[in-house]
């Protein structure tokens, strides 16, 4: 990886693992494309790209990747679900907490911190505690029981604020601030070429390239993750575009939605309201420019599904066979408003278990 500066241009530190740039506060990221190698038959996992992912030292893992790619009818067509929640933790942030964690062991990181609504902490204290790192996160208080539950099973300390869920993400600033190492998996970029084993794999299970794929967007971080795993392929010649790339929001938190569609001045109208699809609430994405690009580059857009149409959406989802929590639900919505404009095959990527999302019994 090649990462520099966004702001100003200057590389990433040979030393420490600053979360933004010491010398104008600017967001890395790589710059350089991701290069497709084939894969390693005698390695796991998101590790049998080990040559894609170029790890800068020993390899931090607990069998993430290689995840079911289910076919299921809906509405007279073939559709391919890509089970996320099949992770070692329950969710896709496993990918890319392997990769980021990887890297902060070979830049000798014992202690780290992170803001998270509650599947990226729970993976990041996963991988801390394979790893060796004493990690603390930052919830907001609104935060799912069972996440909060499985944070500090890790052995982490969970730190719950209330507010917004920008108020988790604020305090674990602050900590950064005064000295801790910010392992954010929204500020560094480690964790992307960790998501672009997605789009490998469904290359590799569909025997060919998917003509859309839609996915839940948060900060973005799947899709521009996938999004370059599919240009990569692209560039060696594995397949001939990138497909159509669908990211879908909560319509009471929004950004991608609005500045795709208005621009800058469209984020004005954003709110940060309460959500049951809670890992989507994050009112400024910080890398939104670049996954707007790829989602416009890919001939896709980005769509925002109404609060009441989520539970149904996950409801419909459970009587398919897949059990997820509602930010994973919002591509059911997506999928039937947008489907007979979409090109075969279709894959619907399914982020996060649902038994991650308050208690069974509850609605």
């Amino acid at each position: 990886m090649k990462v520099v500066c966004q702001n100003c241009g200057r590389p990433y530190p040979d030393l420490g693992a600053p979360y933004h740039c010491p010398h104008c506060g600017g967001i890395f990221d790589d710059i350089e494309p991701l290069t497709w190698t084939n894969p390693d038959p005698d390695q796991l996992g998101i590790w049998r790209y080990w040559r894609t992912l170029q790890p800068a030292g020993d390899r931090v893992s607990l069998g993430e990747g290689q995840t079911p790619l289910v076919e299921a009818r809906f509405d007279h067509r073939r559709i391919h679900f890509k089970c996320e929640y099949a992770n070692p933790t329950g969710s896709f942030k496993d990918r890319g907490s392997a990769a980021l964690v990887s890297f902060l062991v070979s830049r000798g990181v014992v202690r780290a911190v992170e803001d998270s609504s509650g599947n990226a902490g729970a993976s990041f204290a996963a991988y801390a505690a394979r790893a060796g790192i004493r990690a603390r996160v930052f919830i907001p208080e609104s935060a799912s029981g069972p996440k909060r539950v499985q944070i500090g099973r890790y052995g982490a300390e969970v730190v719950s604020v209330p507010g917004a869920r920008s108020e988790a993400a604020i305090a674990a600033q602050q900590a950064a601030d005064a000295g801790a190492v910010f392992a954010s998996h929204a500020y560094l970029p480690h964790n992307l070429a960790g998501y672009a084993t997605t789009a490998f794999e469904i290359v590799e299970q569909l025997h060919g390239p998917p003509g859309a794929i839609l996915a839940p967007a948060g900060q973005g971080g799947l899709i521009l993750g996938m999004g370059r795993g599919f240009r990569a392929m692209q560039e060696a010649g594995v397949i001939e575009k990138v497909p159509v790339l669908i990211g879908v929001q909560a319509a009471v938190c929004a950004p991608l939605v609005a500045y795709s569609e208005i621009g800058v001045t469209g984020l004005g109208f954003v709110t940060e309201a309460s959500t049951v699809a809670e890992g989507v609430r994050v009112r400024s994405p910080l890398r939104m420019d670049a996954v707007t690009r790829i989602v416009q580059d890919s001939g896709g857009r980005f769509v925002a599904v109404d609060e009441g149409d989520i539970l149904p959406g996950r409801d419909s989802l459970a009587r398919l066979g897949f059990y997820v929590e509602p930010t994973s639900a919002l591509v059911w919505e997506g999928l039937r408003t947008l489907l007979p404009r979409l090109p075969d095959p279709v894959v619907v990527v399914l982020t996060g278990s649902g038994y991650k999302w308050k208690a069974s019994w509850e609605r």
